[in-house]
């Protein structure tokens, strides 16, 4: 059997942390940013993590199981 490519897209934007979770940055933070609230940028800063209902998908992509 060949080898499962890993999705070169996926791989550069998730990130698989110590203990399995998958994280992500937030969308909408590049620019644009005057018309957006302090609140809503300093929200953006931090790590998103991959809901449990889209887990299979990107593990899928990511080549984990």
């Amino acid at each position: 059997m060949p080898k499962v490519k890993t999705n070169s897209s996926a791989k550069k934007r998730f990130k698989v942390t110590g203990s399995g979770k998958i994280t992500f940055q937030k969308a909408f933070k590049r620019h644009i940013l005057t018309k957006k609230s302090t609140k809503r940028k300093r929200a953006m800063r931090k790590d998103g993590v991959v809901a449990d209902s889209n887990m299979h998908f990107v593990r899928r992509l990511l080549g984990l199981k």
